[in-house]
């Protein structure tokens, strides 16, 4: 293991206290708890609060949504480990401006076992809280069983969505059908070419050999769908947009956004090579791309790979992922 950090099991907190120094015009503690973020000034503007979390390991994801226009608070983890219903509910007490709390965070058990636990604790403390479970990773559950997939770099999206909607002063249930209604657009397949090490493991969580690569391998190292000999750009992006399109029908004259996410240790130029495969394809069924992201957006420490995430548009759902957006990782005029 050759990481930058001091004590392995100092690694989370450090990082938090990093952020927290480097941003405190705009992110604060909840409760005085370095796993528990929250924007400056949470709960003050009458709003639906959105909170979301999740293990450490994969900035931006998922803290580096907190700010203006998407997230109010997030809840931290260890690596890859789920956060406490206990640090969730001061998240959740922080950001509650009377009008409700939203949870959107990915479908993982333990994440589903300590939200669950929160909204219960909430509730006992007069907070309405109502959640919406990201699951866009095709690989990890097939067609018709979308309910039981992985949330990955697509819950961007829900994020987006139900970010502009809650800052324009919808109400908790609207605000949850948006939330639902982008979660259930978005489609999400990956490519992992090489593993990532935990802190306080010190060895790398799964094996790959050299010149492989899995397709559809998850974001904690999940088994993905096929593991091969590495293949060109194009084909690498060929094999991930067949899958999306089979799962889910583009017909011409749709209008997707489109994210192509890295997952810690590939340059852009390898992410810009891999987009410019995946327009020519949306280009081919006559498919309009109206917004475009890439970069790191939902990392697995310094794991090689990417992922590509399509987000099927509405009139609705377009207004509200172009809406401005600003927080210490994302800004969006």
């Amino acid at each position: 293991m050759k990481k930058i950090i001091n004590a392995p099991e100092s690694f989370v907190d450090e990082t938090l206290e990093g952020i927290l120094l480097a941003h405190p015009d705009r992110l604060d503690r909840a409760g005085g708890s370095l796993r528990c973020i929250v924007r400056k000034n949470a709960g003050k503007k009458k709003k639906v609060g959105i909170a979301s979390g999740g293990g450490s390991g994969h900035l931006p994801l998922f803290l580096g949504y907190v700010g203006t226009g998407l997230l109010d608070g997030c809840c931290v983890g260890g690596v890859f480990q789920s956060p406490s219903a206990d640090n969730m509910l001061g998240v959740t007490k922080a950001i509650d401006s009377g009008m409700g709390v939203l949870y959107i965070f990915g479908n993982y058990s333990g994440d589903r076992m300590n939200f669950a636990m929160a909204a219960e604790m909430a509730d006992l403390e007069g907070i309405r809280v109502e959640k919406v479970i990201g699951c866009d990773d095709i690989a990890s559950s097939p067609k018709g069983e979308e309910g039981k997939r992985r949330g990955i770099a697509g819950i961007f999206f829900v994020y987006k969505a139900a970010g502009a909607a809650a800052e324009e002063g919808a109400s908790l249930d609207e605000v949850k059908r948006i939330a639902e209604k982008a979660n259930s657009r978005v489609r999400t397949m990956g490519v992992a070419l090489s593993p990532c090490t935990i802190p306080e493991v010190g060895q790398p969580n799964f094996t790959i050999d050299e010149g492989d690569m899995e397709i559809g391998m998850g974001i904690h190292g999940e088994p993905g769908v096929l593991r091969e000999a590495l293949r060109p750009a194009d084909a690498i992006a060929d094999q991930m947009m067949d899958k999306i399109f089979a799962d889910y029908s583009y017909a011409a004259g749709d209008e997707v956004a489109v994210l192509v996410n890295g997952l810690g240790a590939t340059p852009k130029e390898e992410l810009y090579i891999l987009y410019r495969r995946v327009a020519q394809r949306l280009a081919d069924r006559g498919v309009a791309v109206i917004k475009t992201y890439v970069g790191e957006f939902a990392t697995s420490m310094e794991m090689a790979g990417c992922s590509v995430s399509v987000f099927h548009l509405d009139a609705e759902l377009k207004k509200h992922l172009l809406a401005p957006a600003s927080t210490p990782f994302f800004e969006q005029a």
